[in-house]
């Protein structure tokens, strides 16, 4: 199978690691192709790179059988854009910190690549947000695994933000910013602004104020059928507009249009791989000393 290998700049034990996972791959008969990002830092930590590289431009169905994000949970985000409409199924593997979409550990990448080739995974189909317009900044990259959020720039004054769902008027945010988030975003920018964790697959979306200058405004949790649009009205003259890891100025008077995009992101999901366990194990969820798991 060709594969195709992503990953960020690293420190040169990173780049160690990258280069044994890419020849374990080899070992399985699988061909890497790793992208140009990844072989300019390999090439400028010294490494030689005799793998295909894949050109800079954005992935077709049937250009790779697979997509292996190398590094945390910011590589997996940039695998996911590089990746884009292709339908192309996307795997994590942690050489970072905490890898919560990055699931699989260094130790246990051989028993992952043994079910890859064994097919015993599952695709979980993982819902985008899309930005409909500002087209002429964002091009294709459109679209989001986690989060469209929107925020003030350094020591600039609050922000007014006003949202409709559709063409109901739903509420005017006064705040540092406002997150709109995926169910995958919700345990991302979105919980550490006291956002609830919403399942991976439930179809609905998280509205999430930053800093919000108002005692009785709350994340609040809607249907992802709607679009979402947000009417800016800032004193600067620009704001921040964040599409998971990637960010870009725009006007301080800006309209931004969010919906949920028309195609997913396929995540694949190993056989031991639970979302409820990494929850717990990963952001130690519900942990108390007196609890343990139940006896079924």
């Amino acid at each position: 199978m060709r594969i195709g290998v992503h990953g960020r700049v690293m420190d040169a034990h990173g780049a160690l690691q990258v280069v044994r996972t890419i020849g374990r791959l080899e070992a399985y008969g699988h061909e890497p192709v790793i992208s140009m990002g990844l072989a300019s830092w390999l090439q400028e930590t010294g490494n030689t790179v005799p793998w295909p590289i894949y050109p800079d431009h954005e992935l077709h169905a049937g250009d790779l059988g697979l997509c292996i994000g190398l590094g945390g949970d910011g590589t997996l985000l940039d695998t996911v854009a590089w990746v884009g409409r292709s339908d192309i199924p996307i795997l994590g593997i942690n050489l970072g910190r905490l890898g919560f979409l990055s699931t699989v550990q260094l130790d246990r990448l051989d028993k992952a690549l043994e079910e890859i080739d064994h097919r015993g995974y599952t695709l979980q189909a993982r819902t985008l947000l899309e930005v409909t317009d500002h087209g002429e900044t964002l091009g294709r990259l459109n679209f989001a695994l986690n989060e469209v959020s929107v925020q003030k720039r350094e020591s600039a004054s609050m922000i007014a933000i006003h949202v409709h769902l559709d063409s109901d008027y739903l509420n005017t945010y006064w705040a540092d910013g406002l997150i709109i988030a995926t169910p995958t975003g919700s345990t991302a920018y979105s919980l550490s602004c006291g956002g609830p964790i919403l399942y991976p697959t439930s179809d609905a979306l998280v509205i999430n104020p930053i800093c919000p200058h108002n005692l009785n405004v709350r994340p609040f949790v809607v249907p992802d059928r709607y679009t979402i649009t947000l009417q800016l009205e800032a004193r600067s003259d620009k704001c921040l507009m964040n599409l998971d890891s990637r960010n870009t100025s725009i006007d301080g008077q800006s309209r931004i249009t969010i919906k949920r995009a028309s195609f997913t992101v396929k995540m694949v999901q190993l056989a031991d791989t639970d979302f409820l366990d990494t929850l717990r194990t990963k952001l130690s969820w519900g942990l108390d000393l007196r609890s343990g798991p139940p006896k079924l």
